[in-house]
């Protein structure tokens, strides 16, 4: 599905170029959910907006970038455009400022319909409330006139959830989708996410600086840091085993609830049960 090989991106800086991902390798198959973890300027946004083609003009990237097996670096705007939101869609981290202010939520999820399938204004309005109805934002038929300032966030988020699925693809990049919303709004966002992925058999991107969150999600976990791979596999081995110190602090940070059942082998390494 996603197949990314030794990606790094550099920006200008005043000493010459700054490089903020160096030479990161991952991949991601059919029906899977890859998490990628770590702290805030580890390079795991810049990652994302590589894949979608988002990064700003000043960056230089090279290596691979392959989705279903077409390469999408160096790819012209307009063969890009048609593979987002079709092919790849993306949630943001906040969705106040990703949504547009002066458009209802109904429009916004609608829009991208209108432009990619040539639906009706009519049949697009439908398919947005239907879809609004599936991320399970209460009142849909009242809420779809509702502009962005008159939800709270965790409707906003939904809506942006909406948004993402509107063209059905098959791949969602979320970036830090939960970040913004207090704690019972992410459980249910996380859920919404979670039950969408297994029913359409979408493969999800979670990108997070909450290890507890990718526990919860992940099939595999990357984690970054300073723009380079600490390490990875799957979600389970990592939490029992980290192999890297730095993935011992981040589970170190975990709430100790978050942590349960799993036993965090001594440094030298060693077998470890759940």
């Amino acid at each position: 599905m996603l197949d990314i090989r030794s990606l790094t991106i550099d920006f200008p800086g005043p000493d010459g170029r700054r490089r903020v991902v160096d030479d990161v390798s991952l991949s991601l198959g059919p029906g899977e959910t890859l998490g990628i973890v770590g702290e805030s300027g580890s390079g795991k946004s810049l990652l994302s907006l590589a894949t979608i083609g988002l990064l700003p003009r000043t960056a230089r990237v090279s290596g691979s970038i392959r989705f279903e097996g077409r390469e999408l670096l160096g790819l012209a705007e307009r063969d890009l455009q048609r593979i987002r939101g079709a092919r790849i869609s993306m949630i943001f981290q906040e969705p106040m400022t990703a949504l547009n202010p002066a458009m209802t939520a109904g429009a916004q999820i609608a829009e991208g319909i209108r432009l990619h399938r040539r639906a009706s204004r009519r049949e697009a309005r439908a398919e947005a409330l239907a879809l609004m109805e599936l991320v399970r934002i209460p009142d849909p038929a009242r809420r779809i006139d509702s502009y962005p300032h008159e939800m709270s966030g965790g409707q906003r988020q939904r809506v942006g959830i909406a948004i993402a699925l509107a063209l059905r693809p098959r791949l969602i990049i979320a970036d830090e989708p939960t970040t913004a919303l207090d704690v019972t709004v992410q459980k249910e966002v996380l859920d919404i996410l979670d039950e969408l992925v297994r029913e359409m058999g979408l493969s999800l991107v979670l990108i997070s600086h909450d290890l507890g969150v990718i526990a919860r999600m992940a099939d595999r976990v990357h984690v970054m840091r300073r723009g380079r791979t600490m390490e990875e596999g799957e979600t389970a081995a990592v939490l029992r085993n980290p192999a890297s110190a730095y993935t011992r602090e981040l589970l170190d940070a975990m709430p100790r609830r978050a942590r349960r059942g799993f036993h965090i082998a001594p440094a030298a390494g060693g077998e470890v049960s759940r």
